[in-house]
């Protein structure tokens, strides 16, 4: 009997037996990997912008709390910042998917909060980069809280990859209708929504699609899409880095050729690898619609991290402190979400989680580090009178670097990432803390350096949007001391008082 029929005919079993809260939301939660809104991101996504910016609330200051994807998806999942969960990079040794992070983190997760709450939870896609390592539990291990589980085993990939279903290896190839992963998560999606929908138990799904992330295999019908377009020309594009950190500054300038053809032929491939994301979208609100679930569930859409093509002359990737590399989008639709609505307020991916089990349960968790946006979505359900939302946020990343460099590149120890021409974006010292303030009368960032220098860099982001000129020689030294003395509380907070 075929898995999703067997567990339908059982939860509809099981509804004759047990009272279900049908007052509780759906809540969908499609997570996009390096999807950028500097360089013009969700510009292709014509259908999700109409479904979900227009059907609902486009936040335009959402964040990720660090810009790489096991440290942010960790973030996600727990709702604390990365000094928390310690999840610090996409290696085991990071603590990315470790034993550590099994045996501690990821025990208390949005997956686990939500079944607590009588939720029936489904996850398919990519769930942290080292998941399904044979020395931390192989396919076999299930992380707690998911109902139906369809993990990806290691990263991103479109074609010829393993996944775990239920703690079974199922093998993927390279035929496109079989095997292209964004396409089997929407098709698993669809049939959990139509199979096991039967009963009145509240379900929560989070859909982590491998688009846009390298290696940028499009569905063969959207090849030929977009042939025209280059990487936006922005004023911090192919520019020389100046009093910036030293691996910003050690990006050959002017790019080479190569690097400029690279960077406008991947820019064309992170955009058709989103149209699939863009159809998978459209099916879901469909079928939830056609299912009468559609008023009764909350969608949520957004990204682990941004990325660069070409800014500061380095070629492409994330785990800079930039705008490009932190800013995500998030739009969301559900039941008294006002249509075609704006959010200027600053929310963080740690806000997902909390808001999630706001959501389900009626109550804000108090014990992690991130704030439930409920009172931004549905404003007459605040949950204090006059609350100020936030405005410091902290941003954290640690460098990975190799020790025996790249083959091919000269003098890249210590160094990562050095590719295309041998263009490095991360090293042992890339390591960084920033304080970015936004609010009605403030718009700056302030990010601390881990090396022998203790290098700074200080952007006042209403002037210098690009983040072209570091001012930090020129602060006011008591506001120096303001602002360094808040990054420092934010980075030893822990829920509670990280909510400023």
């Amino acid at each position: 009997m075929d898995q999703f029929l067997f567990k339908g005919i059982l939860a509809l079993l099981l509804s004759c037996f047990v009272k279900t809260d049908t007052t509780k939301p759906n809540i969908v939660f499609i997570l996009t990997d390096d999807q950028d809104v500097e360089l013009g991101g969700m510009i292709p996504m014509v259908k999700t912008l109409k479904l979900l910016g227009n059907g609902g609330m486009t936040f335009q200051n959402m964040f990720t709390v660090s810009p790489l994807c096991c440290p942010s998806r960790s973030s996600i999942l727990t709702g604390n910042y990365v000094h928390n969960h310690e999840a610090v990079n996409n290696s085991i040794s990071g603590n990315c998917s470790s034993t550590t992070w099994q045996k501690g983190p990821e025990k208390n997760t949005l997956a686990t909060q939500l079944q607590a709450q009588g939720y029936y939870t489904f996850f398919a896609g990519k769930y942290l980069n080292q998941y399904g390592d044979p020395s931390v539990g192989g396919a076999g291990h299930i992380p707690p809280g998911w109902d139906d589980w369809n993990g990806l085993i290691y990263n991103s990939v479109y074609y010829n990859y393993n996944i775990s279903v239920n703690g079974v290896v199922e093998t993927h190839h390279d035929d496109y209708y079989k095997d292209y992963l964004t396409d089997l998560i929407h098709n698993k999606s669809i049939d959990f929504l139509k199979v096991n929908r039967g009963n009145d138990q509240p379900f929560f799904m989070m859909l982590s699609t491998p688009a846009c992330h390298r290696p940028f295999d499009s569905a063969p019908q959207y090849m030929k899409n977009f042939t025209t377009k280059k990487a936006p020309r922005d004023k911090a594009f192919n520019t020389k880095a100046k009093n910036k950190h030293w691996l910003i500054q050690q990006a050959p300038h002017p790019m080479s050729n190569d690097s400029m053809d690279y960077v406008d032929d991947a820019f064309r491939k992170r955009w058709r690898t989103l149209l699939s994301v863009d159809d998978m979208v459209s099916d879901l609100i469909t079928t939830l619609e056609n299912l009468t679930l559609l008023n009764s569930t909350f969608i949520f859409f957004a990204s682990d991290n941004g990325f660069h093509l070409g800014q500061f002359s380095l070629p492409n990737d994330k785990r800079q402190m930039y705008e490009f590399d932190i800013r995500v989008p998030l739009l969301v639709r559900g039941p008294g979400v006002k249509a075609g609505s704006k959010s200027l307020d600053p929310v963080l991916t740690i806000d997902l989680m909390p808001t999630f089990v706001h959501l389900a349960s009626g109550t804000e968790p108090t014990d992690v580090d991130g704030t439930s946006f409920v009172p931004l979505l549905l404003p007459k359900k605040k949950k204090k009178k006059n609350a100020a939302w936030r405005k410091d946020m902290l941003i954290e990343h640690q460098g990975e670097y190799l020790a025996k460099g790249f083959e091919d590149c000269t003098h890249t120890e210590y160094l990562n990432e050095c590719w295309p021409n041998c263009v490095c974006e991360d090293a042992y010292n890339n390591t960084y803390s920033c304080l970015r303030s936004l609010s009605p009368t403030d718009n700056y960032i302030l990010c601390q350096f881990s090396d022998a220098q203790n290098f700074q860099e200080f952007y006042n982001m209403t002037h210098d949007p690009f983040q072209l000129t570091n001012q930090i020689a020129s602060l006011d030294p008591k506001f120096l001391d303001d602002i360094s003395n808040r990054l420092i509380a934010l980075s030893v907070c822990k829920a509670s008082t990280c909510h400023k």
